[in-house]
């Protein structure tokens, strides 16, 4: 028996989310079935984290013990084989019987895509959130650069587990332009439920002039009488990658 460690790469737009649900169309679900479509025995395959309902991946990291007489290169034409248009296995590779995708990651790399127009973009919209009044990327800069350290998150999302620390440490955040689209990019050690997407929320706020800048020092200070009231929609947000140390990658 051999663990496998699988990059995964989905559009989440008819995904109910990547946890495997009783009657919903979920990323693990069909994974699964992809796996016992050729001998796999296990109750669940090992993820590095869930993503919610419309959230995308390019780079979600699962692991799986499977008896397998062929080449990872074989492995993965086979998983693909079985999966429907909208994920497929990007990478396979053998790893140690005790790696965990969650446990053994060191950091996180989301994006969250948006782009500024008045008027509706159907095909852009898919990937990307329509944002107006138009915001400056040098504004969103400024306030990207607040939040690299070690904070008290509580204001921005909730701990996985009840009465969990909501204290994350981010080593980057930064805007990038992407054409005509704005990335919001961030790495930290770990993210709370909807994080990523209330700290987009709430800079697109502050640079359209709905929320003072000075805000988000109190929301990092004083986040349980001062909560955050804005989420950015889901399909905008793509989990890019999981960072491993050099043994796991």
């Amino acid at each position: 028996m051999v663990r496998y460690k699988v990059i995964l790469a989905y559009d989440g737009t008819d995904f109910q989310g990547f946890q495997r649900q009783a009657k919903a169309r979920t990323v693990q679900s069909v994974v699964e079935a992809a796996l016992r479509s050729f001998g796999w025995e296990g109750k669940a395959v090992l993820a590095a984290g869930r993503t919610d309902t419309g959230v995308h991946a390019s780079g979600q990291v699962i692991a799986f013990d499977l008896d397998w007489a062929h080449s990872t290169q074989g492995l993965q034409r086979a998983i693909n084989a079985h999966l429907p248009s909208d994920v497929v296995v990007r990478s396979v590779r053998q790893v140690s019987v005790d790696f965990h995708p969650r446990y053994a990651a060191q950091a996180r790399r989301y994006q969250y895509r948006i782009f500024c127009d008045e008027v509706r973009q159907p095909l852009q919209e898919r990937y990307a959130w329509r944002v107006w009044p138009e915001v400056s990327t040098a504004l969103l800069q400024q306030l990207s650069n607040r939040l690299i350290g070690t904070h008290d998150f509580g204001a921005f999302g909730s701990p996985p587990r009840a009465g969990g620390s909501t204290v994350r440490n981010i080593t980057s955040a930064i805007w990038l332009v992407d054409g005509p689209e704005m990335i919001f990019e961030i790495i930290g050690n770990a993210f709370l439920y909807r994080m990523v997407r209330r700290l987009v929320s709430f800079q697109v706020e502050v640079a359209q002039d709905k929320m003072a800048q000075g805000e988000l020092d109190r929301f990092l200070v004083d986040w349980v009488t001062i909560p955050v009231r804005g989420t950015a929609p889901a399909h905008g947000l793509t989990l890019v990658e999981v960072i491993y140390p050099p043994e796991n990658t």
